[in-house]
């Protein structure tokens, strides 16, 4: 399962965003979409925006209404081929401390992968639950 292709557990189409428009619009389509990132570019990929870009601009004193997306967006962003495997997502998202994989085909993103993603996807193939809490639980230890 976890040799699956990534284009299988991929989010498509993705949403994008011009690097011109303002950080409320970002912000807009983010909420009305209840999504955590926008891909930067319609046609190739030139950026990322994510909700803590927007988070971390407003922290700054950042004015949004006035401030363009490729100011607050990641780059260059960390991508991942449509011909690659679950697996192959799941570590180059830790190895890169990202939430988003952009899936990426001639520079275009044509899906997403989440971390949201990869945690509804392996469940189903890898994790086993104890059945009784560990004895220090009670402690509130919980490492």
């Amino acid at each position: 399962m976890i040799d699956t292709p990534v284009t299988e557990l991929m989010v498509s189409p993705v949403r994008t965003i011009d690097r011109e428009a303002m950080g409320t619009d970002a912000a807009d389509e983010l909420t009305e979409h209840s999504i955590g990132s926008l891909v930067v570019g319609e046609t190739r990929i030139e950026g990322i925006l994510t909700e803590a870009d927007i988070v971390a601009g407003v922290a700054a004193g950042v004015d949004l209404s006035a401030t363009p997306v490729s100011e607050l967006m990641s780059d260059p962003v960390v991508t991942i081929s449509p011909s690659e495997s679950v697996r192959a997502a799941g570590e180059r998202m830790g190895q890169n401390n990202v939430k988003k994989l952009p899936v990426a085909q001639d520079g275009e993103a044509i899906g997403i992968v989440t971390t949201t993603d990869l945690a509804r996807f392996f469940p189903k193939t890898a994790i086993r639950m104890s059945r009784q809490p560990e004895p220090d639980i009670g402690k509130g230890e919980f490492e």
